[in-house]
């Protein structure tokens, strides 16, 4: 055995150059500008402009080493982002298309700051902050390899409270099968907020995401006998089992992940957490 010793790049470029490259592989995100300017009167760069799973709007920003100036500048930048909409929009219709320009969710734009490192005061900083941003450290390793590590995340600087988790997807059919559902899908909410720090929760109107840096499971509101969750958890990789694991790559469904798990009972809950872990982890 040999130890690969972890080094910064040489130049903050060469940091942004990988992630710009595979920016959808790493962050979930994607791709939408580099170096995009702010105009003469904000007189700025943007260092990446992205657009992640969900549809949120996404400012990336870099740092060679340990700089507080990259959480203040990255959100001067979001600040911007969101003063401009109609901008962004016009820039995810002529990169992704219309449809996608149609979907762009305001409620939760992102920064994620990408840097060598990170003072307890920044990270301190960001958990008071009332926007959505994740700080991320990088490490090279050897020619060929690139560690990315979340150091904090934060969903607008907010807990998700005790009477949130409660609330389930969306009012699942009436009677007392469907209060059993609505109770089920809460269950799982539970379940999936649970499995560590930083787990972020965002509402789409078809879906439910929760999201470390990316997204590692979709929740659809409870049909009347069963509740959808979409993990990405390779199903190669599992023993599906009819009626509660389903290969769904290539087919078309709400949210995102290629392994489906159907939840009827709360035991289904406990017999998927092994699942959950796994997508949490590859989060």
């Amino acid at each position: 055995m040999t130890e690969v010793l972890p080094r910064l790049a040489e130049v903050e470029a060469d940091v942004q150059g990988l992630v710009e490259a595979h920016m959808e592989t790493l962050l979930g995100v994607r791709f939408l500008a580099s170096e995009y300017s702010t105009g003469p009167v904000h007189g700025g760069r943007i260092d990446s402009l992205g657009l992640d799973e969900n549809g949120s709007p996404v400012v990336v920003e870099y740092k060679r080493g340990v700089d507080a100036g990259v959480i203040i500048q990255g959100l001067y930048y979001l600040s911007w982002l969101v003063d401009h909409r109609d901008e962004f929009e016009r820039l995810v219709r002529d990169r992704l298309g219309a449809t996608a320009a149609s979907k762009v969710l305001w409620s939760g734009p992102r920064l994620v700051c990408i840097a060598g490192g990170y003072t307890r005061y920044d990270v301190h900083a960001v958990r008071e902050h009332r926007r959505s941003i994740d700080l991320v450290r990088y490490r090279l390793f050897g020619s060929d390899l690139l560690g990315l590590e979340t150091v904090a995340s934060v969903s607008g600087g907010v807990p998700v409270s005790r009477q949130a988790r409660r609330q389930p997807v969306a009012q699942a059919a009436s009677g007392v099968q469907g209060a059993a559902m609505a109770e089920l899908a809460t269950a799982v909410d539970e379940a999936l907020l649970g499995l560590g720090d930083g787990v972020n929760r965002v509402e789409r109107k078809q879906y439910r995401a929760y999201q470390r840096l990316r997204n590692f499971a979709c929740m659809l509101p409870p049909q009347y006998t069963k509740v959808l969750v979409y993990l990405k958890v390779n199903p190669a990789d599992v023993d599906l089992v009819p009626g509660f694991t389903r290969d769904v790559a290539g087919l078309g469904h709400h949210g995102t992940g290629d392994l489906e798990v159907q939840l009827r009972t709360s035991r289904d809950v406990e017999r998927a957490r092994d699942l959950f872990l796994t997508s949490y982890a590859a989060a």
